[in-house]
């Protein structure tokens, strides 16, 4: 029986909306300030990558308290979710800020099954590092062709 899936169908809405915009001017009409990866956003970016045993999920978090970092694994979806401090100064003009601040939440869809009971999370440099085993069921398996 297929499951009706949130984050998948917001994702495919995302690219239809960017294919139908494609191909206004120049740059298209909504520029690169809405491109994914080239303007300013509230979730981190990250990579995800895997081999054979796990997946891993890399997250850029500079400046942020890694105790303040919420993960969370429900099936084959992952929440990141934390806060980077809001820098209130009265005495500071801004002449520019780029960098987000604020409440942000990331949530990933996994291509495979992961076992929740396992994963790990480090935090070293800016970079939250986490690694997924992959279920039982989503790790290849040899096997073995017997000769008659």
């Amino acid at each position: 029986m297929a499951t009706w899936n949130l984050y998948k169908e917001m994702e495919h809405l995302r690219r239809e909306i960017d294919e139908a915009f494609r191909g206004f001017g120049g740059h298209g009409l909504l520029g690169p300030a809405f491109q994914p990866g080239r303007s300013f956003r509230r979730q981190p970016p990250v990579n995800l990558y895997g081999d054979a045993d796990n997946l891993y999920v890399e997250v850029l978090v500079p400046g942020i308290d890694p105790a303040g970092l919420d993960l969370m694994v429900q099936e084959n979806i992952l929440t990141v979710s934390g806060e980077r401090a809001v820098i209130e100064d009265k005495d500071r003009t801004w002449h520019r800020r780029e960098r987000d601040n604020g409440k942000f939440v990331r949530t990933l869809e996994l291509p495979v099954d992961v076992d929740a009971e396992h994963v790990k999370a480090s935090c070293k440099n800016g970079i939250l590092t986490i690694t997924l085993p992959k279920a039982a069921t989503a790790r290849p398996r040899k096997i073995s062709v017997d000769v008659a």
